[in-house]
């Protein structure tokens, strides 16, 4: 199942240390090659003989190896792995890992590793839910790196919650799936665009909307963890990303994303629109600030370029998803746009539901296909939701 895959093991200090043992079997017994580095204070709750044994290589604690002087070479560490996963991380091991601190081996490593990164937290429940805590971790995330959530259950502080490290068969279960998606989307070409469009009226003022660009932003990321090439072109958006197979391409109006959508989408194998694009723009624009002196004042509006329809006159073999965010009508006016601008599928949702569309970190959505089939979704985090949609994708893809 994972046979040659170089799996690099980070254990940090926390009674869930234990379950490394079973977690680094796992993995050699699915044929992958494991090697183990672990902080000095993991190794107070279970020794490096026991994981090196396992793992069938020598375990690493620190930057020197031996009393000779030879050094561990935590580049090539982390240059060997194809993923790196930090379990248990503690709320110290997150601390660090988010601000660049570096004062041990499995720090240094982290930091210069080029592949995924996932990791595991485990701490007593009110440290896992302490801002501090929670503020690291969305760092962390924002870096690209990918969490497997803690788990409800006894703690060791003896309390009952939120905060036991994930059991080895669910983490071995999640790194499984990573490569076997990532066989998937390996070297695939996936173009999305996300947020708003500013349509300027003069320097300060603009035509817009409440877009956020989560949802495009959650789509990039997941393609990325599963391997793809991602062009993200994104108007302007607070939201984050850091992911070395995402390469963000940033716009301010419905001309310059046209641009720059239409010059990369012959390469694409996968186009996403999640943008939310102005229908129109402003006739004229003011090179000076536009004072207030009229009682009334019109603005004359031209329609924008439809990207999306574009695309659909132009596409060869790509596959083409499209969004509708409806406030009536919903699926008469999804469908019409699904069958008029040529797409595989068309994901959309309504702002009539609560939690869904603008500004949520959740989202509520329908995809309709073009054989015919709906799928409904329930209310999700835009993640969960973007693994919906990356899902109808590869089934496209398997077909």
């Amino acid at each position: 199942m994972l046979e040659g895959k170089h799996i690099l093991l980070g254990i940090s200090g926390s009674i869930a240390a234990y379950k490394c043992a079973a977690l680094t079997r796992l993995f050699v017994k699915a044929g992958a090659e494991v090697k183990i580095i672990m902080t000095s204070a993991a190794s107070d709750f279970i020794t490096p003989l026991t994981l090196s044994t396992l793992s069938k290589n020598p375990v690493h604690l620190s930057f020197v190896k031996n009393d000779q002087g030879e050094w561990t070479n935590h580049v090539d560490l982390a240059l060997w792995a194809d993923v790196f996963i930090i379990a248990p991380a503690s709320a110290n091991t997150l601390a660090k890992m988010a601000n660049g601190i570096c004062d041990n081996l499995l720090l240094a490593t982290y930091l210069s590793a080029k592949c995924q990164v996932w990791f595991a937290p485990a701490m007593d429940l009110d440290m896992y839910l302490h801002p501090a805590t929670k503020s690291n971790i969305q760092k962390l995330k924002d870096f690209g790196n990918v969490m497997i959530d803690a788990e409800v259950g006894e703690l060791a502080s003896g309390l009952y919650g939120n905060g036991r490290m994930a059991e080895p068969e669910n983490i071995f279960d999640k790194i499984s799936n990573f490569f076997n998606q990532e066989l998937k989307f390996k070297n695939k070409n996936v173009l999305i665009s996300a947020g708003p469009t500013y349509e300027a009226i003069d320097p300060v003022r603009f035509i817009g909307n409440h877009s956020s660009g989560k949802m495009g932003f959650a789509l990039a990321e997941e393609f990325a963890n599963q391997g793809a090439n991602v062009i993200l072109v994104s108007g302007p958006s607070k939201e984050k990303i850091n992911h070395s197979k995402i390469s963000r391409i940033n716009v301010q109006s419905a001309e310059q994303m046209f641009q720059e959508i239409t010059a990369r989408f012959k390469e694409s194998d996968i186009a996403i629109m999640s943008a939310a694009v102005a229908d129109y723009t402003p006739v004229l624009k003011s090179d000076i600030k536009i004072k207030k002196q009229e009682e009334t004042f019109t603005i004359e509006l031209t329609k924008t370029k439809d990207i999306l329809k574009h695309l659909g006159t132009i596409k060869e073999n790509q596959i083409l998803v499209g969004f509708a965010l409806e406030t009536n009508n919903e699926e008469e006016n999804a469908l019409k746009k699904l069958h008029s601008k040529n797409l595989d599928f068309i994901v959309l949702n309504s702002l009539q539901h609560e939690g869904a569309g603008f500004g949520h970190s959740t989202n509520r959505i329908s995809i309709l296909k073009k054989s015919g089939e709906k799928l409904d979704f329930p209310l999700k985090t835009k993640e969960e939701v973007a693994k919906d949609i990356v899902e109808q994708v590869k089934e496209i893809l398997n077909d």
